[in-house]
């Protein structure tokens, strides 16, 4: 496969948003352009090829001069271009699925160590506002009271809820995988949460809430199409978009006015945010 289809490929087999794949598109488009433009075979190069492709793409103007060389010229990035540094960041990103993709279909051996040439800046320095302590209260109300007077698929959507104060992000949830979902011997479950990558990620043992949801969920599972293994399913018994946890969130808060009004509101990354529980606030 030439690195070309790999990439249409990917972004058509994949779980991104919309938004992730045209911009992922753009970012591996951009790569390949550089490789063909300096004879760099895209399936056999190493990070000083990575790095002159993003100091000639886009850092050239902000480095005035400073060679992008290695972890001093990260860091200056990172200190004074923060928001460039994310930018470059994300780029990586990009390379690292679409570098994922190439291994699994046997097209390289192994994973460039693309974490060397990042700069390591948070994405999101200022988090969302997690729910007060009153706020949380009512919103395990607002999801108990979720029934089939709101919602014709309301089991799974309380499931959905409970998964967001688990600490799962709506990425994860819309990707969680039947087929790693383990049923302990006390009673309880775990889940692997995957990553933008499909990668199997972190370990969640699901509190008593979120199992009995699972439990009163999974007998009315829509019967799945060929080959798809998510947990949460659609019409259809297609996975839903990554968007819905989001929209499910604005609606069950929608029926109790401190959660209605609130400012900022209520979304499902600061339901995820807030937890089950109280946390300190370094953690």
């Amino acid at each position: 496969m030439d690195p070309r289809t790999l990439l249409e490929h990917w972004l058509a087999s994949g779980t991104l948003r919309p938004t992730s794949q045209a911009t992922y598109h753009i970012e591996v488009t951009s790569w390949l352009d550089w490789c063909d433009e300096n004879q760099v075979n895209p399936w056999a190069f190493g990070l000083e090829h990575i790095a002159r492709w993003a100091h000639d793409r886009y850092l050239t103007n902000v480095l005035n001069g400073r060679p992008f060389d290695g972890p001093d010229a990260l860091a200056w990035l990172a200190q004074h271009h923060p928001d460039i540094a994310k930018s470059h960041d994300k780029r990586i990103t990009a390379l690292t699925g679409y570098y994922t993709a190439a291994r699994d279909a046997g097209l390289i051996r192994q994973l460039p160590e693309l974490n060397l040439i990042r700069s390591g800046v948070d994405r999101d320095a200022t988090p969302p506002k997690r729910l007060t302590p009153m706020e949380r209260t009512v919103l395990f109300t607002c999801i108990g009271g979720w029934g089939p007077d709101q919602a014709r698929h309301y089991r799974r959507d309380r499931l959905i809820a409970y998964l967001l104060l688990e600490g799962l992000r709506p990425g994860e949830i819309v990707r969680l995988d039947m087929r790693h979902l383990y049923e302990l011997p006390d009673f309880t479950y775990e889940v692997r949460a995957p990553d933008d990558f499909e990668n199997v990620g972190k370990k969640f043992t699901l509190e008593p809430l979120t199992v009995a949801a699972l439990k009163a969920y999974l007998p009315y599972r829509p019967t799945s199409e060929d080959g798809v293994h998510e947990l949460i399913l659609g019409q259809g018994g297609r996975p839903i978009v990554s968007r819905y946890p989001n929209m499910l969130v604005q609606q069950i808060c929608a029926t109790h006015p401190l959660l209605a009004d609130r400012k900022p509101p209520v979304t499902a990354d600061v339901v995820a945010h807030t937890g089950y529980w109280d946390t300190p606030e370094n953690s």
